[in-house]
This record gives C-alpha cells, structure tokens and sequence, in this order.
C-alpha cells in the first residue's frame, strides 16, 4: 500500500511516499475493497497520493494502449518545449500508414495527407489510433525507434522498475510490458503537468476525414464524475482501463484514479472500474491538514532582528492531504516539536522542527520539515549582548 511512487504533480513524489508510508500505520484498519474482477488494479488518491487498494499492482502485464499514455506524455512535454506545434502538419509515413493492417485501431490517415498535430493528438487519444500514434513519435523523434528510446528513459527517470516499451502503439511484442502501478504513475504524470491537453481525454468522440469515432471509455456517458482516461485491449491483454474521477469537496478538489487490466470484455472494464471508483469515494474521506504558506506557528527568536519567526510547513508547494477511513478525520491530531532556542540568523525554508499528525490513539499518520517562513537577520550589538545575557541567565 506504501509503494506508489508518485502524487499528482511534480512537486510532490517525494512528498507522498513520505505520506504514504506514514498512513499505512493510521490505516491498519483499513475499509476492505470490493472483489474487482481484473486480474490486476490499483486504485489512488491523487489529493494525497496514497493508494486505497491493489492487487498485483506491480505484475508485468501487456499495457496494450494505455502504452499510448507514455507516447501522449512525450508529445505534450514537445510542444510545452517549443519542439513541435499544435498548428503544425507532419506527414503520415507508410510506416504510420501500414498500422491499418490486422485489425488496429486507427484513425484513418493516408500517406497523402498531412495532419496537424492538434489533429493527430485526438486521433491518439480518442481513436485511439495507431497510425496517430506513429505519425506523432516520428514527428518528434524523426523515427519510432529514437522516440521509444525516449520513452524508455523517461519510465527510468521516473523509476518504473517493472515497464519496458518496444513501440509506441501497444501492439503486442516480446518485452513490452508494463504494470498497473507504473501505469498509474504515467497518468499522474500527465493530469499533474499537463493539464491543458487533460481536457482530450474527456472528448466523447471525434471525426477525422469524416469518419466519427466513439471514445470507448464507456464511464464518460454513465459517471458525471469521470472525466478521463484510456482505454486498452489486445488479446493476450484482455480489456484494460485508466479511469479518473474528480469531484468539488468542501475541503477542495479530490481526485481518484483507477488502472483495471485484464478485465474479460468492454462492458467489464467499465463496470469494474466504476465500482472501485465508487468504493473509493465511498469508503475513505481525504483531509486537508495544512495549507500551503499558511503560518502554523510563531517561536521566539534570540538575537535577531525581531523577536519572533512565522513557521510554516514544507508542504513542497500544495496544500497537505492525507486519506483516512470515511469519519477518522476529525480524531486526527496534530502536534509540533520545536528546536528551541532559535538563534538568528535564520534563512528562509530553515528546518526549525517538525509537525505530526497521528490518529487519536498515536499512530503516526504524516510527519513534515517545520520551516522558517522569512528570513531573521542578526540584531545589532546591543541587541545580541542582551539576549546573550538573558539565554544565560534563563
């Protein structure tokens, strides 16, 4: 339950193994998760990064098209960069062409047409389509090969232990593989950084050269809440899906993701997922602890300029979050340990402490750096000879 190795954004992976392996302890007692008919799952919180159920989450298993996740990423991290346009026509090659044969999906180029890449990102992302997906690597990588390479190092970086790419379309091949885990952290990764294209993934469907084709996400005509992500099935596969759902809290925006694979049929994917989703609403509330650059605290200063300093948590940017079984929030307490005394000068972001949150019974359930929020410059001579004089005496 502690493994999971990414939170929702960039600032915040190392912030929710942290967390997460914290929780584990606070969720001993956790609520247990329907029987999911996949062969593997998982199911996370991206408001607080913690995952609230799995099975065999880190199994290799054929990604089929959820591999399309990994080549969407590199496509958007290449038009973030300047790299490649939205406006932008590429040529479809005969190797994108060729991806029509045996079945693919695809989303009908040819090799006399030229698409823009805002094109060929719908066509990746709702068709689903191979030659989409070829087109793009090669207008990135100038070949498919230097783009899976690219991938490759990307899931490294990120430290995707059980994922190894051979193309970028998912079609079976020997040594491509992923797992639900690794999956899950590709589609953080995207809804975190990149959430200007996240909205192409809750188009229903689209038309390319007046051919329309459904999303095959069934969960974005039957669940108001779900708003991506991906559909994949090959036969050695069978039905696979990334699914995020989102509602508006009272204590802010929550996110829940699901990966289901190798479930027996469309209909099974979707219904699968949508009750690990609803149990994961259901089961366990997400609580906001502290707020970004709020003042937690003020401690005494010796020495310094002024005689006190403003402490916040390093939160790394975002509000804290932490997941707990449904009404365990409110008997969630929170206590601070200071090292005293504090002696300026002091620097911004200086660790000066720690704050823990524990259940009511004492079990940890995060621990976070306590920091100075502003900087405290040294008092003039007479100001450190007196408190000099005062430190001794007390």
């Amino acid at each position: 339950m502690n493994r999971f190795l990414s939170r929702l954004s960039a600032r915040a992976f190392t912030l929710a193994l942290v967390l997460a392996c914290a929780a584990a302890g606070a969720i001993a007692q956790a609520p247990q998760p329907p029987e999911i008919a996949a062969r593997q799952y998982i199911l996370l919180d991206l408001a607080s990064g913690q995952v609230l159920a799995e099975r065999d989450a880190d199994a290799p298993a054929d990604p089929a098209s959820l591999t399309k996740l990994m080549t969407a990423y590199l496509v958007f991290n290449a038009i973030r960069d300047g790299k490649l346009g939205l406006e932008q026509t590429l040529p479809v090659s005969r190797r994108a062409w060729d991806e029509r044969k045996g079945g693919a999906s695809v989303m009908f180029v040819d090799t006399t047409m030229t698409p823009k890449v805002s094109e060929l990102l719908r066509g990746l992302i709702v068709q689903s389509g191979n030659d989409a997906a070829v087109a793009l690597a090669e207008g990135v990588s100038g070949t498919v090969e230097n783009f899976v390479a690219a991938m490759n190092r990307q899931a490294a970086a990120w430290g995707l232990k059980n994922t190894q790419f051979k193309n970028v379309t998912g079609m079976p091949e020997r040594g491509h593989h992923s797992s639900a885990r690794d999956i899950a952290v590709v589609a953080s990764k995207i809804i975190a950084e990149h959430p200007p294209f996240y909205p192409l993934y809750s188009m229903r469907q689209y038309t390319y050269n007046h051919i329309k084709q459904d999303n095959r996400n069934l969960l974005l005509g039957r669940d108001p809440s779900v708003d991506g992500m991906k559909t994949g099935y090959t036969e050695t596969a069978g039905y696979c899906l990334v699914a995020s759902s989102v509602r508006d809290m009272p204590n802010g925006r929550r996110r829940l993701l699901s990966v289901v694979l190798g479930t027996d049929s469309r209909e099974a994917r979707a219904a699968e997922s949508q009750k690990l989703l609803a149990w994961g609403w259901q089961a366990w509330d997400a609580v906001r602890l502290v707020e970004a650059g709020k003042t937690v605290a003020t401690a005494p200063v010796w020495k310094g300029s002024v005689s006190e300093a403003r402490l916040v948590a390093d939160t790394q940017g975002g509000a804290l979050y932490v997941t707990v079984p449904k009404g365990e929030g409110e008997r969630l307490r929170t206590t601070i340990e200071r090292s005293d005394p504090l002696l300026a000068p002091l620097v911004q972001g200086q660790r000066v402490g720690t704050i823990k949150v524990t259940t009511a019974g004492g079990t940890p359930v995060a621990s976070l750096p306590l920091v100075v929020q502003q900087p405290v410059a040294l008092a003039g001579f007479f100001g450190r000879t007196w408190d000099a004089i005062r430190l001794w005496i007390k």
